[in-house]
């Protein structure tokens, strides 16, 4: 069996959390073996393994009438597919892993908003090339992309900062400093959706897009996963009581899976369905997405080279 310890560990510690956690300073294969024990973070760790692994299957289906390698129209889809299945692997490792010590605790958080950046990156990428309508497509498309690639890397850069001076800020600061980036790359990211939702809805006798329908219940539930991501409830009213299920990082889990999910239907349906409107060219999109990736993980591996610094300083 795998020892669970009750009291908080030092600077591991989950707020409102009181119990359920797994002991520091053990070997890897004892935290990669808590997959399969039950502790705080284990439906953390799941529901976006699971995610994961419904994506590789999409990923697989997609790819018996997709031609991912020599369609350029096609690049896009499998960039989103890509990312949203590495923030959710990242995330799950991070969840699985962060317990082993006080520097993976921070690294592998550092690697869950690496692929954060890349999914929003992604989540652009896919709403520019295909949900987009083409008035605004005409309007933006000389600044979305570049300012998208740069939010993503800001949200990377603003969630690695806040958990690095989360020791000597308030708390409600370390929350701006991974909500506020964030919310401004999403704000971005989905302007295209948001636009065609309205612009299908101000027609003449409704909106009848089956994407479209996708999008809204993908709006709405990135905008239920964001409260629980900011709001700790229910665990700050009922400490000990949502230790191993009922967290409010458990429900934005949940929730930002669906909103990626249905993302991923919206996409698929809007690569086959307006294939005719943006047509066969050629888009730029791997370079852009390569580059933001690795600002990101540049980032976040020199954050990591601070949080080292100050460890052998409090050690000397």
């Amino acid at each position: 069996p795998i020892p669970i310890t009750k009291p908080k560990p030092k600077n591991l510690s989950i707020p409102h959390i009181i119990g359920g956690y797994r002991q520091p300073d053990h070997s890897w294969r004892y935290y990669f073996l808590t997959l399969f024990q039950r502790h705080n973070e284990a439906l953390n760790v799941w529901t976006h393994l699971l995610a994961a692994f419904i994506i590789l299957v999409k990923c697989q289906e997609l790819s018996e009438t997709v031609d991912f390698l020599r369609d350029p129209h096609a690049q896009p889809l499998f960039i989103v597919l890509l990312s949203a299945f590495t923030y959710l692997l990242f995330s799950a490792l991070a969840h699985l892993l962060n317990a082993k010590s006080e520097l993976s605790h921070y690294t592998f958080y550092f690697l869950d908003y690496v692929g954060v950046a890349i999914y929003q990156y992604g989540s652009a990428l896919a709403h520019f090339y295909y949900a987009i309508e083409e008035g605004w497509h005409a309007r933006v498309r000389g600044i979305f992309l570049p300012t998208a690639a740069f939010l993503a890397w800001f949200s990377c850069f603003g969630c690695c900062y806040g958990k690095y001076a989360s020791p000597r800020l308030p708390k409600f600061a370390h929350k701006l400093f991974q909500v506020v980036p964030s919310g401004l790359a999403y704000c971005l990211d989905i302007s295209p959706v948001l636009h065609r939702i309205f612009s299908c809805h101000q027609q003449e006798g409704g909106c009848s897009n089956q994407a479209v329908a996708y999008h809204c219940y993908q709006v709405l539930f990135f905008l239920v996963s964001a409260y629980f991501f900011a709001c700790p409830h229910p665990e700050c009213w009922l400490p000990g009581r949502c230790d191993f299920i009922g967290q409010g990082h458990q429900i934005f889990h949940v929730f930002l899976v669906l909103c990626t999910l249905v993302q991923i239907e919206a996409t698929r349906t809007d690569y086959i369905e307006r294939r005719p409107l943006y047509g066969n060219l050629a888009h730029d999109t791997v370079a852009l997405f390569v580059f933001t990736a690795c600002c990101s993980a540049l980032t976040a591996f020199y954050v990591r080279k601070r949080v080292q610094a100050q460890m052998l300083e409090k050690v000397e």
